[in-house]
């Protein structure tokens, strides 16, 4: 299969209806997403006049309200079913949106956003979850790797999050509402086409002989006997800690190299555009080249190597090539890291929790980035390359966490 764009459109036809329903609503999620969530700091602090703790308490707030509760969306999926929990992400979303929209007073605000989150704690290991379902099912009935349909749907939402700001950017000539309503509108186009075109789950041939209760906490259990999978968790947690130094790392970087930020919205769009166009045929080349952990660990030290360049390379071409050159690896690798990730999770827990390792390798991994955030910060401000060499040790942990394949 090739990279190009009928290569995609041959992949999506072979996938089936239902996978690439669940890469389109990837796709329509992060637009969605997107179009409003970037311009939430400017509004609570310009239009709305709140402090700017106040902004960031409102910000953490839907961090945690999300990330953290994944994975309580990955339980009520493997509860309730996909679809289900699908659906209900969507209708809070619409009403988060809507009311953020219209919300003028501190908690107001606050509530909205807190529902903005909780609805993405909802939606997205659920859609994480059949994804990998019908990856594995691809794989096992089509010999389709399902590294390759992961690629597609990671390439998918890169497409949201890529088109989502700019399409955000003309909606705001309009006013922030007009953001919040376009936004709501996007997802209400995502709930009606799930609920008409996603299949209900297949009934049970027979009660489980426990409750719900039971149940769940005997998966919590299972989960954290896994030693395998919680080291995962951490090698992701450290490959999520080095990639939010986009946001924080990169920003400083490009001040002291070149006295401004204003290269900063190319070089995040160029991180999008290498994996829209790079993810399939790079996926295509790894799925049978080497293991989901090999692929895992090659993403981690093409991320080591990131933090490396940006410490040793000399600040040429007006000071951009050690933050150019740090967006280029840490980009190749997240687009081996995640498919590797997500393509190795159906083999590390029962299909029946599924959802809850879904979810749990979300919040496990958000954990380590809310504990490390902090740090990493402080060694910033100490400025100059030996702060990206120590940086650089973060990812490198996470290559010795990775456990080890098996078939």
């Amino acid at each position: 299969m090739t990279g190009g764009g009928v290569g995609v459109v041959r992949d999506l036809r072979a996938l089936g209806s239902v996978t690439r329903l669940l890469i389109l609503s990837g796709f329509a999620f992060n637009l969605g997403f997107f179009l409003v969530l970037p311009y939430l700091a400017e509004h609570l602090g310009g239009a709305l006049g709140l402090a700017a703790w106040l902004v960031g308490l409102v910000l953490g707030l839907r961090t945690f309200s999300q990330q953290g509760l994944f994975v309580v969306g990955g339980a009520l999926t493997d509860r309730y079913g996909a679809r289900r929990v699908m659906l209900a992400g969507c209708a809070l979303r619409i009403a988060g949106f809507g009311w953020l929209g219209f919300a003028h007073s501190t908690w107001s605000v606050i509530g909205s956003v807190l529902l903005v989150g909780f609805a993405a704690a909802l939606y997205a290991p659920a859609l994480e979850t059949e994804i990998a379902r019908q990856a594995v099912r691809h794989e096992q009935t089509d010999k389709v790797a399902r590294t390759r349909t992961l690629g597609l749907f990671l390439m998918g939402g890169q497409a949201g999050a890529l088109i989502g700001p700019i399409a955000g950017t003309a909606l705001l000539a309009g006013g922030f509402r007009a953001a919040c309503l376009a936004g709501a509108v996007v997802f209400a186009v995502i709930l009606v086409a799930l609920h008409r075109l996603l299949p209900a789950p297949e009934p049970r041939t027979a009660p489980e002989p426990v409750t719900p209760s039971t149940s769940a906490r005997s998966g919590v259990g299972e989960l954290l006997r896994n030693r395998r999978f919680l080291a995962l968790c951490l090698a992701y947690g450290s490959y999520l800690l080095a990639y939010n130094q986009l946001y924080l790392a990169l920003p400083m970087e490009l001040e002291r190299t070149t006295g401004s930020q204003v290269a900063l919205g190319w070089m995040l769009a160029l991180s999008s555009l290498m994996v829209v166009l790079g993810q399939l045929p790079l996926s295509g080349r790894v799925a049978g080249a080497m293991s989901h952990a090999a692929a895992v660990r090659w993403g981690l030290l093409l991320i080591t190597g990131a933090f490396t360049a940006a410490g040793a390379l000399p600040p040429l071409a007006g000071g951009l090539l050690p933050s150019l050159v740090f967006v280029v690896l840490l980009t190749v690798g997240q687009m081996l890291v995640i498919p590797g990730v997500r393509a190795w999770l159906p083999d590390l827990a029962d299909d029946r929790r599924l959802g809850l390792y879904t979810g749990a390798l979300s919040s496990v991994s958000g954990v380590v980035v809310l504990l490390g955030s902090a740090p990493t910060g402080a060694l910033l401000d100490t400025g100059g390359g030996l702060s990206w060499f120590a940086l650089a040790a973060v990812p490198l942990i996470g290559l010795s966490l990775v456990p080890r394949h098996r078939d």
